[in-house]
């Protein structure tokens, strides 16, 4: 059914819980790739700054960041045992939920599995929710993974 299943990680722990889940999924259905991503969005100094850096710094920084996901990515990956199951890793750049749903519509994801932390009302409007963009704007299946120890109503 799923050949190929994309699972965001955002560095958090809360994004690994999804990683049981895609192990999972990939060996009972099959997958013939898993991938894992992470979006770098661009640095950008505030607005109301009364100091601006040099672009060589923000070049830097973006540099350094790229990096830092890179090599995150690499240690998840390392982790993940998948038996004939090909496990890849891509650095996206932009916003988060765009850059997802624009990777999997245009690499043939047929699933997407990323950990939200199921808030509602105030919080979730306060807080913005990458999930629920992805789940609103992703012509693929996503499923939301709650993250361990969350409670109804929060």
């Amino acid at each position: 059914m799923y050949q190929k299943i994309l699972a965001p990680l955002d560095g958090s722990k809360l994004a690994e819980c999804v990683l049981s889940h895609v192990e999972t999924l990939a060996g009972g259905c099959k997958v013939k790739e898993v991938v894992f991503a992470q979006v770098v969005v661009p640095f950008r100094m505030p607005t109301a700054s009364d100091y601006a850096l040099p672009p060589q710094e923000v070049a830097r920084i973006d540099a350094q960041t790229m990096v830092e996901a890179e090599r995150y990515l690499k240690q998840v990956q390392g982790r993940i045992k998948l038996e004939g199951i090909s496990v890849q890793t891509k650095i996206l750049r932009g916003g988060p939920a765009e850059a997802l749903g624009d990777y999997a519509a245009k690499n043939g994801v047929d699933l997407i599995v990323i950990a939200t932390h199921g808030r509602s009302g105030v919080s979730r409007w306060v807080w913005g929710s990458v999930a629920d963009r992805i789940l609103r704007s992703a012509c693929v299946p996503v499923l939301m993974v709650r993250a361990p120890g969350c409670f109804p109503g929060i």
